[in-house]
């Protein structure tokens, strides 16, 4: 590729963009965000070649733009390029929710919507910014394509391209299916997660409690670390699958507590036995 225009070069943008310049796919980087520091960095680190100015001049001639921003960002800046995609120009995004960024090109990019082939790499981490992005961020990591119906399978295969490029495994699901299946492994952790550390925040002893965490809360409290602003529209956008699963582990933890309160020491152990026995499965996968 000539050129490819990443909106965000934090840790999702900024990753793709080392990732391609470091297998020698692309030429030219151009970097568009709401932080004038975080560019500067990502200029400094080599991540984009160029600041942008003029979103219509940079996207008009580009072979791809990735919208790397947390996904209520993302309607508004389809309608900012959308007039200006040159007819060639393949955009794709990074965004980890597909049924409301699905519907936002719908609403925002006309006649360009073929265009636009919705992706979600499955690469995350704790930290954000340009200063967290790494070239092999996306070595043998999943990115999950949600293709629509307009989209050609010349796009679908440049899009699926780009991201393997990237070291990536590529494979496709409907929006509708990507969303229910992220709710359940993916946003309702990350929910459980802020809402234990945020519990223990609250509580007048919070620093004596945490003086005592080791490293099992470690472990399930990392993802709390994340960007509030980004998991805030992730539980927002993917609402109606993420309800219900909240549902379903709330009923999971009655029947704990049910279990707890009886001294139901079988009940336990067969729900231990289960967990242990599924988890220790899907990591020597």
């Amino acid at each position: 590729m000539k050129k490819i225009v990443i909106f965000g070069v934090g840790l999702i943008g900024g990753s793709f963009a080392l990732a391609l310049r470091k297998a020698g796919a692309v030429k030219e980087i151009v970097g568009f965000g709401r932080s004038t520091a975080t560019l500067e960095q990502a200029k400094q680190f080599g991540i984009i070649d160029r600041i942008g100015a003029d979103v219509a001049r940079e996207v008009a001639d580009a072979d791809m733009v990735l919208l790397a921003t947390p996904v209520g960002q993302m309607a508004d800046i389809m309608a900012c390029i959308a007039p200006h995609l040159g007819a060639h120009t393949l955009v794709t995004d990074g965004g980890s929710t597909k049924s409301d960024v699905v519907a936002a090109a719908r609403a925002n990019m006309g006649d360009k919507i073929a265009q636009f082939v919705p992706a979600h790499p499955i690469a995350g981490a704790e930290k954000s910014g340009a200063t967290s992005a790494l070239a092999d961020l996306y070595q043998g990591k999943k990115v999950v394509l949600t293709p629509l119906p307009e989209n050609s399978p010349e796009a679908v295969l440049g899009v699926r391209k780009a991201w393997e490029t990237c070291g990536a495994v590529v494979s496709e699901l409907s929006a509708q299916q990507h969303d229910k299946v992220f709710a359940a492994v993916s946003h309702l952790p990350h929910l459980l997660s802020f809402a234990l550390v945020h519990d223990l925040a609250q509580r007048d002893n919070k620093d004596q409690l945490l003086s005592f965490a080791a490293s099992g809360f470690r472990d399930f409290t990392r993802i709390a670390a994340s960007s509030p602003e980004m998991w805030r529209d992730i539980c927002l956008a993917n609402r109606e699958a993420l309800m219900g699963e909240l549902q379903q582990y709330a009923a999971e933890l009655y029947v704990l507590h049910q279990a707890v309160e009886n001294n139901d020491a079988a009940k336990l152990q067969e729900i231990f036995s289960l967990a242990r026995e599924v988890r220790s499965a899907w990591t020597q996968q």
